[in-house]
């Protein structure tokens, strides 16, 4: 994952999910919503961008990882 914020002016048949796993390494659902919540509005646009939308890439650290929980033996 990055920890560093960029911006990104959308090309031809962009989708965001495959902008978010190309920039970030990930397709978790928490990393577009945080795409999502740094760019009001992009959501209403579809899943495919047109031509010359410039997106926020926000830092994001993953949350950590805290294991499996084991409740019953």
């Amino acid at each position: 994952m990055t920890a560093v914020s960029s911006r990104y002016r959308s090309k031809d048949g962009d989708v965001l999910d495959h902008l978010v796993r190309a920039h970030y390494d990930s397709d978790g659902d928490d990393v577009v919503a945080a795409v999502l919540d740094a760019n009001p509005g992009l959501a209403s646009i579809g899943p495919v961008l047109p031509v010359g939308i410039e997106i926020l890439l926000p830092a994001y650290e993953p949350s950590e990882d805290r294991g499996t929980a084991q409740l019953w033996g």
